[in-house]
């Protein structure tokens, strides 16, 4: 007699639940991050490695299981990228905190819909294509040794004890730099003939994390960037443009008000060459997509690896979606100066969703599966959507409509920016976690609703932390922030490039001589590239050139960190071991301090003071320099010397 074998189990409660709770940590450390440096990390590797170390010790646990739990962890945890955005609204004073139903919705009904418009893309771009997808091909692996063997779990076990001792480690030394016995910072401004210009740097392990996990290429990118900014750009233009009194407040000032803008229009013209060099490839796979749905309705049956959710289903969620979308462009218009103009707003900002959110998921999912999501440039295409959204609204409102018109015009083309950012991150990641479903033969549909979870988690999480740390530390340029002020790099640049273009008062000539400057950098890295060189991503260098030079040179050093210890486990007995766990390593560095300055601006928050567990004054600095530069170097070496013996 022939027994039918048990189905593994594969979209659990446990499953939801657990992968719930590493989303609490993973976002809350991703949005930290974002708002500190203007980068985020992949999640779904570390979380698959804790679910399989957790899962295993339960009965009935399965790769799908595991692979669910990873899903939706990755999900929530890319989706806090809308901070690049939403902080914004702060910044021009619109909001004074994260009103939680709002800041909610407009991460829910973005990332709801980048499940629903990526839905009709996976067969293109993930099965009938030759994308490497190099993240999801990594959790797959993750996912495959830690199911396979005693060998895996140990693994698994290992990894996730790479993963909570440098964690610890890097939320030990940030906590020593609040009592300020160490320091992890440190600036100086100098004269260079009649400019000026500056050198500055921060003892981070998150950055040194993030440096290893964005690889050698994008961190001599940045490098290049910052070369270009701070030894090119701000010693020419302060000598252009001198001002009295302290040098490192004109160095400052001409950073942020010509530099920065240089780099954001090197974001731009990189973005728009992204698109123009993968529109092709992208229609060419929904084409596919489209005949192999054909096919498919003549009779043929799926497989149960290719069942995604039924097309009807994604079409009316997308358009439910759109129901509380409706509900939050009105909050915003009610009311105030542009109540008369809300329904053509409202009409005009949902034809907006839905065409730029469809061609976004399709751009995002396939930059995706070329490059992965850590490195897709996602930011630049929210770059785009603003300045798209702040266009039309110029196209009907003008210039210079009045001070609170255009205030209000600047909070509507960022919560429409919102949503459509929101479709970016989701469209970017969950492509990437269906890679990862189809090699280790998960069920699309129920990976589609995985997904749908993690966001509804992601979007429950992200505003008390987003408020939590506007309270306690504030963002640059918003009222009322302290000393140790998130700098927010994207949602700054994107509320200045909204305001500078509804109320023409936009730097152009910096934008211009930046999207001329983005043009010869990509024919660079493309004939770097036909040289078999090492290629120089374009908006690696725009992020070199626009983030401060205290978040670039220790991301540059940690990338060259990642190079040597890449190189070290491509040697090793297990190269493919060695290099997760440097992965590991990585994460655990980002996660240990992001968590720990969640934790920091709660309790300045409740103290009230910006320096609440400083042991020192202001005179022990030169020796807490000296101090906190030794100890993070031991301890950064010590580190990775116990990774390399882990992974032997």
């Amino acid at each position: 007699m022939q027994t039918t074998a048990k189905p593994l189990a594969e979209l659990t409660f446990r499953g939801v639940i657990l992968g719930g709770i590493i989303t609490l940590f993973f976002t809350a450390a991703n949005v930290y991050l974002g708002l500190k440096v203007g980068l985020t990390f992949a999640t779904s590797i570390p979380a698959a490695v804790i679910s399989m170390a957790i899962l295993r010790l339960l009965p009935g646990g399965s790769i799908l299981e595991n692979n669910i739990v990873q899903t939706i962890a990755s999900a929530a945890g890319t989706l806090s990228a809308i901070i690049f955005v939403l902080p914004g609204l702060v910044m021009i004073g619109w909001w004074q905190g994260f009103p939680y139903v709002q800041t909610a919705l407009i991460t829910a009904t973005g990332g709801i819909l980048g499940v629903m418009f990526s839905v009709p893309l996976r067969r293109a771009l993930v099965v009938d294509t030759d994308l490497p997808y190099p993240e999801g091909v990594a959790a797959a692996e993750v996912l495959e040794v830690g199911a396979g063997s005693r060998e895996g779990g140990e693994e698994s076990a290992a990894g996730l004890k790479v993963l909570v001792v440098n964690s610890l480690a890097s939320a030990g030394f940030a906590i020593a730099t609040q009592t300020k016995i160490i320091t992890d910072t440190a600036a100086t401004a100098f004269r260079v003939g009649a400019g000026a210009t500056g050198i500055s740097g921060s003892l981070s392990f998150a950055l040194l994390g993030v440096g290893h996990l964005v690889g050698i290429s994008v961190g001599a990118a940045m490098g290049l960037g910052l070369v270009i900014g701070w030894f090119v750009l701000v010693p020419l233009m302060t000598a252009a443009q001198p001002m009295p009194g302290d040098v490192a407040d004109w160095v400052g000032a001409i950073f942020k008000g010509q530099v920065r803008f240089f780099g954001a229009g090197v974001i731009g013209v990189s973005a728009i060459w992204t698109l123009l060099r993968i529109a092709g490839p992208v229609l060419g796979g929904v084409r596919s997509a489209l005949a192999a749905s054909a096919a498919r309705k003549g009779g043929e049956t799926l497989a149960l690896e290719e069942r995604d959710l039924p097309i009807l289903w994604v079409g009316a969620a997308a358009l439910l979606t759109l129901l509380p979308i409706v509900w939050l462009l009105w909050d915003v218009l009610a009311g105030g100066a542009l109540s008369g103009s809300a329904v053509l707003l409202i009409a005009g900002a949902l034809v907006f969703i839905l065409v730029a959110g469809l061609m976004i998921a399709a751009v995002c999912g396939y930059m995706a599966g070329l490059i992965g999501a850590s490195n897709s440039p996602v930011s630049g295409i929210g770059i785009l959507a603003a300045i798209g959204s702040a266009l039309l609204l110029v196209g009907l409102f003008g210039q210079h409509p009045g001070e609170d018109t255009t205030r209000a015009l600047i909070a509507y083309a960022l919560i429409v920016t919102g949503i459509v950012f929101g479709v970016a991150t989701i469209s970017n990641d969950n492509l990437q976690d269906l890679k990862t479903g189809q090699l280790v033969g998960a069920t699309p549909w129920k990976q589609q609703v995985a997904l749908v979870i993690g966001v509804v988690f992601g979007s429950l999480i992200i505003p008390p932390v987003l408020n939590v740390l506007n309270t306690g530390i504030g963002f640059v340029g918003a009222p009322g922030a302290g000393p140790n002020a998130l700098a927010a790099p994207q949602a700054g640049l994107i509320s200045a490039l909204a305001k500078g273009v509804l109320s023409g008062d936009a730097n152009w000539t910096m934008l211009g001589y930046g999207a001329l400057a983005g043009v010869a950098l990509i024919v660079l890295d493309e004939l770097l590239g036909q040289l078999k060189l090492l290629r120089l991503p374009p908006l690696g260098v725009a992020l070199g050139i626009y983030l401060p030079m205290s978040v670039i040179l220790p991301t540059v050093t940690g990338s060259v960190v990642g190079f040597f210890y890449d190189r070290w486990a491509r040697r090793s007995g297990n190269p493919e071991v060695a290099e997760r766990m440097g992965t590991l390593t990585a994460t655990g560095l980002i996660v240990g301090e992001s968590l720990w300055g969640v934790a920091f601006a709660f309790i300045v928050y409740l103290t009230g003071s910006d320096a609440p567990l400083a042991l020192v004054g202001p005179g022990f600095a030169g020796i807490a320099l000296i101090a906190g530069t030794l100890c993070f170097i031991a301890l950064a070496a010590g580190l990775y010397r116990r990774t390399m013996a882990v992974a032997r």
